[in-house]
């Protein structure tokens, strides 16, 4: 038996919110499916609207907060993630956006992930395919084939509860299939890691050699 960690983070600013109603709807599909493989999953969110002062922060100053960092070490521990914004201009809201741009690029390698928008129009429908899934690519997670998007004639349909059992079991096949921590085994040192994003790893990295020290504003004798 597995206990994997599933992280929703929710960029709904309303209360109640329709886009952390559809990540909740994930999540506990996530968590029935994973029990009946004779798994257990433990939820946490991450609702960005509670920190988004926090975002600010980090993408004016690159000052991380106590509370943005202990979102950041949630999703570096996750096994799974559900990723959901509300559309707004035929795009994901600046809030999610920023949120994913102030994390480092490898701290989401190979993760597996939903991806889930709502709007008030169904002509946002292609927000998750067509801008969602190109900025986790760009994070090199795992996003699962099925993304999600919920506008208002949605909820009464059961298309979309079909939509979310199928992405939540894809969620839960990729974490029971340990691909994540497997490149981070095996494969890890392959990536080209920014100073200070790899993990731990850049303490590899030789900083006492001429080039490094002059960079650093000493001298090379």
């Amino acid at each position: 038996m597995s206990n994997f960690r599933v992280v929703v983070v929710s960029a709904g600013t309303s209360d109640p919110s329709s886009t952390r109603l559809l990540a909740d709807r994930v999540a506990q599909r996530v968590a029935a499916i994973a029990a009946a493989h004779g798994n257990a999953v433990t939820t946490s969110v991450i609702d960005l609207r509670e920190i988004a002062t926090d975002v600010t922060t980090a993408l004016t100053s690159q000052l991380i907060t106590p509370r943005l960092q202990q979102a950041i070490d949630a999703l570096a521990a996750a096994d799974g993630v559900i990723a959901a914004t509300p559309v707004y201009k035929a795009a994901a809201s600046g809030l999610f956006t920023s949120f994913f741009h102030v994390l480092d690029n490898d701290l989401l390698i190979a993760k597996p992930v939903v991806l889930a928008a709502t709007a008030g129009t169904a002509r946002h429908a292609l927000v998750a395919d067509g801008e969602m899934r190109s900025l986790f690519a760009f994070l090199r997670t795992m996003t699962v084939p099925t993304s999600l998007f919920a506008g208002p004639d949605d909820w009464s349909d059961t298309a979309l509860a079909t939509r979310i059992d199928r992405a939540a079991l894809e969620l839960v096949l990729l974490m029971e299939s340990g691909f994540a921590q497997k490149v981070r085994d095996e494969s890890w040192d392959s990536y080209q890691h920014e100073l200070g994003s790899a993990g731990g790893t850049e303490n590899d990295i030789d900083l006492d050699t001429d080039l490094m020290r002059l960079a650093t504003g000493g001298s090379a004798d």
